[in-house]
């Protein structure tokens, strides 16, 4: 396995941390979250996400282009690319996300695997919402209201 280094910088959000490869990005961090036991360090491509990550928190990037590998079953990583087409500034329900992958019955299970993203911000879990409201965000309700919010000023 190839080795993995852990990069933590401030956001209006609050400390956030990216795990990355020499590849990939393979975790983000939001402040809430306790961090894995990773050497710190840097590799081109966590300097790439947090950048990226920054560029989009003060409204500059729509779009994410920094490679990420996930960890997740099939049906994970099913819902995972879809919320990566759910676009900028835009919501979409559990139920609709479900109905985009082609199971229909299964927005309780698209709110799991919502839950299980390990790349926030840069997999956008906080543009799918409850259809009566915002539902949950692993990084806590006040940084999936920022996370829109920002989305909505500069959209």
């Amino acid at each position: 396995m190839e080795e993995r280094r852990i990069g933590t910088f401030l956001t209006i959000i609050g400390k956030v941390s990216v795990v990355a490869d020499r590849n990939s990005v393979l975790a983000v961090y939001l402040p809430s979250d306790n961090l894995p036991n990773i050497e710190s360090g840097t590799t081109p491509v966590m300097e790439e996400a947090i950048g990226e990550i920054s560029e989009y928190l003060n409204g500059s990037r729509k779009v994410f282009t920094v490679p990420v590998s996930p960890e997740g079953t099939e049906f994970q990583k099913l819902v995972w690319d879809a919320m990566t087409d759910i676009p900028y500034g835009s919501t979409a329900s559990y139920g609709e996300v479900a109905e985009y992958i082609g199971h229909p019955r299964s927005a309780r299970a698209v709110g799991t695997a919502c839950g299980c993203n390990p790349i926030p911000i840069i997999i956008p879990c906080h543009r799918v919402v409850a259809s009566n409201g915002l539902g949950g965000y692993s990084g806590g309700l006040a940084i999936k209201k920022k996370l829109l919010e920002i989305e909505r000023t500069f959209r």
